[in-house]
């Protein structure tokens, strides 16, 4: 939200400076001293209970990992006092989310910490990432998630189910601005259907792992390099969509018009991929 409001407050200013009018712009807001909240919120008393867990976040970096004994524990480490995260914990529900900025000045970007550490317990959760343009390292092998949805502006990102998914997932979601996005080892995240959406930008999807079930994938994206990383064996079909420019794959691949096939045995991946004038490459 931070990155967000600035430039708008300074194309704004520009507008009305080009029409003659005199405006003073915010002054530039120091940091504070680091703070270091931790953050612990329990498990529910009854453990089979599937909570839902929303954490909202701005500019900074967000690291999540598992093995937490808690539904939620670790720390926010941040330099100014307008992002001393809330935490707000309901039957069912947990919100945690990074404070707003006042806007009585604008504060030095260069000079930002906003640092999330925070590691998952056991908890089946339904998970909902909403953040802005930031760094996020996503370690979910081994955690129980029924839902994941992930939504960003302009990221670095990294998701990775290094071990598999403790329940099944119905809905993987991603949804992003121009950015680096990489998802790997897919096979494991266990869900039924995948949809990603994104601007113009570098992103990985790599379905390597223990796919359980047939599973629906449906990407929609601009002017961007796809790659898909789909093990030898597994079976999959994958249709473009869209002003796609280039598509290489490896051998295996058989071609009819806009659908590619690799024959295999097991689980199906089925793809519907929407592409503007980019570059989509099938790997192994």
């Amino acid at each position: 939200m931070l990155k967000k409001l600035v430039p708008a407050i300074l194309v704004l200013a520009l507008a009305l400076m080009a029409c003659g009018v005199s405006v003073n712009l915010p002054t530039t807001v120091p940091p504070g001293p680091t703070v270091t909240d931790p953050i612990s919120v329990p498990l529910p008393s009854d453990p089979t209970q599937t909570v839902d867990l929303t954490l909202t976040f701005g500019a900074g970096s967000l690291k999540l990992t598992p093995g937490a004994q808690a539904l939620v524990e670790g720390t926010v480490t941040y330099n100014f006092s307008d992002f001393k995260p809330s935490v707000v914990v309901a039957p069912g529900s947990v919100s945690i989310s990074q404070g707003n900025w006042q806007m009585s000045g604008i504060p030095d970007l260069s000079k930002i910490k906003n640092e999330w550490d925070l590691s998952l317990g056991p908890a089946p959760l339904n998970l909902t990432v909403d953040g802005g343009a930031y760094q996020a390292d996503y370690q979910f092998g081994g955690l129980a998630l029924a839902n994941l949805t992930i939504k960003d502006g302009a990221a670095t990102s990294k998701v990775d189910f290094s071990a598999p998914n403790a329940t099944q997932m119905s809905l993987l979601s991603y949804e992003t601005g121009a950015s680096n996005v990489s998802l790997t080892e897919l096979g494991n995240a266990n869900f039924s259907s995948l949809e990603f959406s994104s601007g113009a930008g570098n992103y990985t999807l790599d379905f390597t792992g223990t796919l359980k079930r047939d599973a629906s994938i449906h990407i929609t994206t601009g002017v961007s390099n796809l790659t898909l990383v789909i093990p030898q064996g597994v079976p999959a079909q994958i249709t473009t969509q869209g002003g796609l420019s280039n598509v290489t794959h490896d051998a295996g691949w058989s071609q009819n018009k806009n659908v590619y096939t690799q024959p295999g045995t097991g689980p199906q991946l089925t793809f519907v991929i929407e592409i503007g004038a980019g570059n989509l490459t099938l790997t192994r």
